[in-house]
């Protein structure tokens, strides 16, 4: 028989200043949430690993592995750290030396019977053969569809933490007026405002969900190098400073009457905010001042229509007839082979979370998404121009997450 030790002790390291631990409760409302979804699409079991699963169904990004049974209490496996992990996550902590000793303990109680789901979106398929082999399972089927949903419609504790990151993004935009000067290069910028998003407590680091999609925190995109198109999957994405990562912040240096980006994503406990605002020293020509205008509008027009019950799509074509009237739809969210086709999506903890403001697929908003809307204008050979602000679905319209002005700021 195999024995196994269960922590549940998380009042250890009381000395460790530590962001605000995950609830009991919230975690156990998750895990409902999900497995209702599960029970829907016939899941008997579900492996986590992913860390952003894994946090917002444990509370912890440990080493670890949870398995969530459709009808018994989930077992959350800790190879390293268990210590950590009994003081970051509310559910019994059951130490393993390797993942093969989950496999042992999970036959024992035989709990692993009919289907089993993993994230197939994000698993290495090394990953996923050594799972069937300590498993005994032929396959398995995807439940990343059935998290992210279940993410989708973020909480009240999940609000107030985006709010926190909200805060930070407010203090770096607020900052950077002192900041910008003529002739400083764009990581210099950059290094500046994102020293001071950490000493008021950002996580330092951004998810994103897909394979090789990769995120910096803080873009600084001036004049030409808002045309310049990359892999990265956005309207604009700046040139960055190497072909190993083509994108983001570059040598490019700041000249007046040209354009400046700051996109940033603010990370708190977990949760991520994702705004844009447009700086100038000096003044801008007539095509990216009618562009800002046109973005702002589409902004405030798409902020004062949507509420719950309004469809993605609907929102996207309306902001597409928008930039069509003021013949810019050539240039609406990036140019040529570089546009994206949508206005924006959701965030929380990944920058790319459902919904998606696109034609493509189509969602009813519900109150408790957060949506980061981005109207954006991309001009070859010249630069880019552009909003981006975050809302909170409410039943009778948008709430921001922020209180920055989203005005063109002239310098």
């Amino acid at each position: 028989m195999i024995c196994f030790i269960i922590f549940r002790r998380r009042d250890m390291w009381t000395e460790m200043e530590l962001c605000e631990l995950t609830p009991e409760a919230e975690i156990q409302n998750r895990l409902g949430l999900f497995r209702d979804k599960m029970a829907r699409e016939g899941v008997n079991f579900s492996i986590i690993l992913g860390n952003t699963d894994l946090f917002y169904l444990s509370g912890t990004t440990q080493k670890a592995v949870l398995v969530v049974p459709l009808e018994s209490a989930p077992l959350l496996f800790v190879e390293k750290n268990p210590d950590r992990a009994q003081r970051e996550s509310p559910l019994p902590v059951i130490p393993i030396r390797r993942d093969k000793d989950a496999g042992d303990i999970l036959h024992e109680k035989e709990i692993l019977h009919g289907k089993g789901g993993m994230e197939l979106d994000i698993l290495p398929v090394s990953t996923y053969e050594r799972y069937r082999q300590i498993l005994g399972f032929d396959s398995f089927t995807d439940i990343s569809p059935l998290i992210r949903e279940s993410r989708m419609v973020k909480s009240d504790f999940e609000i107030r933490q985006i709010k926190r990151a909200g805060e930070i993004m407010d203090a770096v935009f607020s900052r950077t007026p002192q900041v910008l000067r003529e002739g400083m290069r764009e990581i210099d910028v950059e290094a500046e405002l994102a020293a001071e998003g950490r000493r008021r407590g950002h996580q330092g680091l951004l998810r994103m969900r897909g394979f090789n999609q990769e995120m910096m925190c803080l873009y600084v995109i001036s004049g030409q190098a808002g045309a310049v198109p990359t892999c990265v999957n956005a309207a604009i994405a700046g040139v960055g400073v190497t072909a190993a990562i083509p994108h983001g912040s570059s040598f490019r240096t700041i000249r007046r009457d040209q354009p400046v980006l700051l996109d940033y994503g603010a990370g708190y406990n977990g949760y991520i905010t994702d705004e844009t605002r447009t700086f100038v020293i000096g003044s801008l020509n007539e095509k990216f001042a009618k562009a800002h205008e046109v973005a702002r509008e589409i902004l405030d027009e798409t902020a004062a229509f949507a509420r719950e019950g309004t469809e993605t799509s609907e929102l996207f074509e309306r902001a597409r007839s928008r930039a069509k009237s003021a013949k810019l739809d050539e240039y609406f969210m990036g140019y040529g082979g570089g546009q994206v086709g949508f206005l924006g999506h959701g965030v929380g903890l990944e920058i790319n979370e459902l919904p998606v403001i696109t034609p493509r697929h189509p969602q009813i908003l519900t109150e408790g998404m957060i949506l980061a809307i981005e109207p954006k204008f991309v001009f070859p050979g010249e630069g880019s121009i552009g909003i981006e602000a975050d809302f909170i679905v409410r039943r009778e319209g948008l709430e921001r997450v922020t209180k920055t002005p989203l005005d063109l700021v002239r310098l």
